[in-house]
Parts: structure tokens; C-alpha cells; sequence
């Protein structure tokens, strides 16, 4: 079962299991799973969320709500937070990371200096202990592997991230230690927030980690501009 977080006449929130993939390829996919979970004839995606990675996600239930989010999307009026786990050193512990995204080998992205119509996202971080660190991260923009790209920037791939750190190591990982950590949206004059922490990943219940994950209870506050 696909744990279901909110739902309503216009949308579901679910929560994401890692490394289930968001379409149906070989295997159903998330949202021909939730579908089924559901009893509904049909389910409109308003984003998406990588394989590896878990967390909250919206699902509108008819074509108006999937409209009524995609404009809320396009014009930036939805906050998203994520959480990752990185065990290597970043260049900075906050601020931003900017830059044009362009392809790289195999279906990788990269950063670039350039700003022309770049990936934005702010962060914090926190040790949780020498040689690892927990970061809240706010995407400005929702380009592909964004966050994913933007921690490699830093110097500080997502642990578990096959395609952007170190594969032997990222092998070793039990998960893709990324995850859609809350997300805040106003819907026919009703706000909602919704906050939800990991429930899988060694790294992620570490005793440390949920005492951050406790004073980050309202991301918003923290991540304000």
C-alpha cells in the first residue's frame, strides 16, 4: 500500500516509496499503483519525483484541480523542501546554488556558470556527525535532477545517488538518501502544508538526524525568501 497522506475532492497527497519508479515501465508504475489503491478511473500528475527518490507528492483527482496546480507550478506559488544526506564536504554549508543546466553523458546534467535560464534552489545544512551532513533544500525552479546536480555541485553528491556520486558507494547504499520533505500551496482559497518525514534509510533514522528533522518541523520559517 502507497501510504496516503491527505485526500479530498480535487487531490491526493501520497508518500512516496524510494526506488519505485513514477511511471509504469516493466512494473506498475507509482501512479498506475495509487490508481488501483484508490478505486479511481484516472490520476493527473501535477510533478514528479526521481526513482530514488521518496517523499510527498501531489496528485490531482480531476482535469480543473490538474489545471488549477499547473498554474500554481508555472507561477512559482507552491513551496517545495527536500532533505538529503551527503558524506562528502560541501563548498558552502548555505546559501544558493544557481546556474543554466545542460546535458551531460549517458542522461546526466550538469551546472553551469551561466545564468541564463538557470536551476535555482536555496539551502541549509547541519552536522550530523564528522564526514556527514543533513540538508534542507528549497528549489526555486523545478528543472530535471536539479537537486540531484545541485549537491554535485557543492561537492557534496546525495549519498546512494548512482548517476551523480561515486557508483561503488552509491552501490553500497541501501537507498537514494533524498527525500520530498514538505510542500506549502494555497488551492480555492484553502492553504495547505504538508510535512512528512523519511521512514526508510539507515542514514535517515539515525538518532542525530531525526532531532534535526525535529527543529526543521516548519521549513518554511527556515527558508523564508
Amino acid at each position: 500500500m502507497i501510504p496516503v497522506v491527505f485526500q479530498n475532492s480535487d487531490f491526493v497527497v501520497i508518500n512516496k516509496p524510494a526506488g519505485l519508479n513514477f511511471h509504469t515501465e516493466e512494473l506498475p508504475g507509482l501512479v498506475v499503483l495509487v490508481q488501483q489503491q484508490l478505486g479511481v478511473d484516472h490520476l493527473y500528475p501535477v510533478h514528479r519525483l526521481d526513482k530514488m527518490t521518496s517523499g510527498l507528492l501531489v496528485l490531482a483527482l480531476n482535469k480543473q484541480s490538474a489545471q488549477t496546480f499547473q498554474v500554481l507550478f508555472e507561477s512559482h506559488q507552491i513551496e517545495k523542501f527536500y532533505i538529503a544526506i551527503s558524506d562528502q564536504k560541501p563548498k558552502k554549508k548555505q546559501g544558493w546554488i544557481k546556474g543554466d543546466m545542460v546535458p551531460a553523458r549517458r542522461g546526466s546534467w550538469k551546472l553551469t556558470q551561466s545564468l541564463e535560464n538557470p536551476a535555482v534552489t536555496q539551502f541549509i545544512s547541519e552536522l550530523v556527525q564528522p564526514g556527514e551532513r543533513l540538508f534542507l533544500l528549497k528549489p526555486k525552479t523545478g528543472k530535471t535532477h536539479q537537486l540531484r546536480v545541485a549537491m554535485k555541485s557543492l561537492s557534496a553528491p546525495i549519498c546512494g545517488d548512482k548517476r551523480y556520486a561515486d557508483s561503488l558507494k552509491a552501490e553500497a547504499e541501501e537507498r537514494g538518501y533524498l527525500h520530498a520533505y514538505a510542500i506549502r500551496f494555497t488551492l480555492n482559497e484553502q492553504q495547505f502544508a504538508f510535512v512528512s518525514s523519511p521512514s526508510s534509510g539507515v542514514r535517515f533514522m539515525q538518532n542525530k538526524c531525526q532531532e534535526i528533522l525535529q527543529k526543521w518541523q516548519n521549513p518554511w520559517d527556515l527558508i523564508k525568501s
